[in-house]
């Protein structure tokens, strides 16, 4: 069955084409996405508020890093929910799911699920993670209140290796960090800075005075203490069958 630290067999779908296969619109299927657009609310999707670009490295293969764009909604103080694009573009790729919860909710989880979880202290004082086009002075306040908080990503789309389509099971990223496996590619770094003409390195001198959470809970970013990730393997089971219902 399928895993996340190996890659599906056979590829029926890989290459360095960013569109998934298949047939080009049709005028028919425009005009009702036009018209749903319209006359539907969206409301979930319209809450959508921040665009975020960092980097994210697999938890059970940290040499491979990547680039990516958190479309943020906010729930309440202690909770955001984000859609991962792999891109800002008409056609970027909805490549995963990442939820951010506040060192208050997550000291909450079992010791098990933390695991699951890395911090975000490290990816924001070293000006790794931007809101682009908006500028600092506008952002440092939001940023001290992230600098304390968790995530946990999955990804479902490992666009890097040429998928195509997404393929196989979901992956649980890590976020960088300033030790051995957590450092993202300088030429990664560099391609993000070109792109939207700014400077880490200046980003992160600008957020020296971004307080360090007084802690960061040793069962986040497992990694570094254990040296060990995580990968999914999907398992055929047996199906319930009673219904839930008389």
């Amino acid at each position: 069955m399928a895993s996340s630290d190996k890659s599906p067999a056979p590829i029926p779908a890989r290459g360095p084409d960013r569109t998934p296969p298949g047939q080009p619109m049709t005028t028919g299927q425009k005009v009702i996405d036009k018209g749903a657009s319209m006359m539907q609310s969206l409301t979930p999707v319209k809450q959508m508020s921040q665009h975020v670009c960092t980097f994210a490295v697999y938890s059970h293969e940290m040499s491979r890093h990547i680039e990516t764009h958190h479309y943020i909604s906010r729930l309440n103080q202690d909770f955001l929910q984000c859609a991962v694009y792999d891109s800002e573009e008409p056609n970027a790729r909805l490549i995963g799911i990442e939820y951010i919860i506040s060192d208050r909710l997550f000291e909450t989880l079992s010791e098990e699920e933390q695991k699951l979880w890395h911090s975000h202290a490290y990816e924001i004082k070293s000006g790794l993670w931007v809101n682009p086009r908006i500028p600092e002075m506008i952002g440092k306040p939001e940023l001290e209140n992230l600098a304390k908080t968790y995530g946990k990503f999955w990804c479902t789309w490992q666009v890097d290796r040429g998928d195509r389509l997404p393929l196989g099971a979901p992956v649980l990223m890590m976020s960088p960090q300033g030790v051995n496996l957590g450092k993202i590619d300088p030429e990664l770094v560099k391609q993000r800075d070109d792109k939207y003409n700014i400077s880490t390195e200046a980003i992160k001198e600008s957020r020296v005075e971004i307080e360090e959470p007084e802690w960061i809970n040793p069962q986040a970013d497992y990694w570094k203490q254990h040296g060990k990730g995580f990968a999914v393997d999907i398992e055929q089971t047996e199906m319930k069958l009673r219904a839930p219902f008389p």
